[in-house]
């Protein structure tokens, strides 16, 4: 019994994540009382990103049910904090020790060979982890094959990927001291290409196509605030599906979830929920990934010459505000076209753009477009993309799902441009 309670903690992705951060810092040689706050703020941050986590999942679950009777369809939230949730509930060892042993891989791979970027964005490592982990899992894999191998991919995709951004980084900071770390990269520089079409010779003409002299309406800028953004779309999708349930003679679903909240009150308090709950669990991801984060990091300054941090995509954001504000609404346009596509060809699950990824993404690939392109580039890019971050996550969401991660997918484009490649290599041999 004893053995069987050891095995059970083993498995305790919070405790495995405060283990290694406790590791880093005494790696650091920091003082006592810097090992013992990093670890409990490490497990504390894995509790609060669980809570976090727990919230939002029932009140997808809830739109999941509302949403599916009332257009008598599969509908799927392209929400990648939900689905990280799911798979570390169920996969949490292996995701964990993909995650962590992905870095030092990433570190490795930067110091021997010729890609130098240090993935910093933890948070996008983490989902990196549950994509490639699902991937070996859905083929009944070893766990010591899917950990070893998983983690190698993992690390080299940290230190690779920023390459292909690495020119337009290069252009737009003026430096190259600086990387993009967000597993988005082959969207950022399919986005940066499709603003070299539109590409101005003349330097007149390039001041006059620029993304800086569009004004956008001020109620954009209120996205610039996440957590806004999330609570707004979720309200509005929240109202889409309670309203098309009471046309459809759905009321008593309504009514049923409502409870004690008036049924045209409920999806408001919904919504507000979903923003809630994701606030705590973007804290908590933060809380614990920082203190892992900064292990790395000491490690890379003191080994690894010539290596480039490559960072989280707003950083790029005050370069170009306003192409920002166009990719999110070119990123988003994207999406309902991938959606109705899917509607219009009866796929059979549909997938829902989501406002966080196209916000953060598809703002991103409005500033790469931006960059030779200027808003033409910025909007064109954003909706090529936007329509890959909704459509892209089909491909794999069949293998999730027979896993138990339904409901929510893992929507950018490199988790699943790698993942089928991967799936499909798996099932080759498999």
């Amino acid at each position: 019994m004893l053995l069987n309670a050891i095995l059970a903690q083993a498995r305790n992705t919070a405790l495995i994540m405060g283990l290694v951060a406790c590791i880093g810092l005494l790696m650091q040689k920091k003082s006592s009382s810097d090992v013992i706050s990093g670890t409990f703020k490490t497990v504390i941050g894995f509790m609060v990103f669980n809570i976090g986590s727990g919230a939002m999942a029932g009140v997808i679950n809830n739109f999941t049910q509302l949403f599916n009777a009332a257009f008598s369809i599969n509908g799927v939230t392209t929400q990648v904090e939900l689905a990280t949730a799911l798979a570390l509930d169920t996969y949490g060892t292996e995701v964990a020790l993909i995650f962590i042993l992905g870095f030092v891989m990433n570190l490795v791979i930067a110091r021997f060979t010729r890609f130098k970027a240090i993935f910093l964005t933890g948070q996008h490592f983490l989902y990196f982890a549950c994509v490639i982990a699902l991937v070996f899992i859905a083929h009944g894999t070893p766990n010591p094959f899917t950990i070893l191998f998983g983690s190698l991919l993992l690390g080299f995709c940290g230190a690779a990927l920023p390459t292909l951004c690495q020119r337009f980084m290069n252009e737009l900071t003026g430096s190259d001291t600086l990387a993009m770390g967000h597993f988005n990269c082959l969207g950022y520089a399919l986005s940066g290409y499709v603003g070299m079409l539109f590409e101005k010779k003349n330097n007149d003409d390039k001041k006059a196509s620029d993304s800086s002299t569009i004004h956008m309406p001020k109620v954009f800028e209120l996205f610039r605030d996440f957590v806004f953004s999330v609570a707004l779309f979720m309200v509005i999708l929240f109202y889409i599906a309670v309203i098309a349930c009471v046309i459809n003679g759905q009321m008593d679903l309504v009514l049923k979830k409502a409870g004690n909240n008036l049924w045209f009150v409920y999806p408001f308090l919904e919504g507000l929920q979903f923003a809630a709950g994701m606030s705590v669990l973007i804290y908590g991801v933060r809380m614990f990934i920082a203190e892992i984060t900064a292990a790395f990091v000491a490690i890379s300054e003191k080994y690894i010459p010539n290596s480039k941090p490559a960072v989280d995509c707003p950083a790029v954001f005050p370069f170009a505000p306003t192409a920002v504000l166009i990719g999110f609404v070119g990123s988003f346009v994207g999406g309902l076209v991938a959606m109705a596509l899917m509607v219009l060809f009866k796929s059979d699950t549909i997938m829902i753009p989501a406002a966080g990824i196209c916000f953060f993404s598809g703002g991103t690939c409005g500033v790469f477009g931006n960059i030779h392109g200027g808003w033409k580039g910025a909007l064109l890019g954003s909706f090529i993309v936007g329509m890959a971050l909704t459509g892209l996550p089909l491909i794999l969401y069949p293998a999730f799902s027979a896993l138990g991660i339904a409901g929510a997918s893992f929507p950018n484009v490199d988790y699943n441009i790698f993942g089928a490649i991967l799936n499909s290599i798996l099932s080759i041999f498999s």
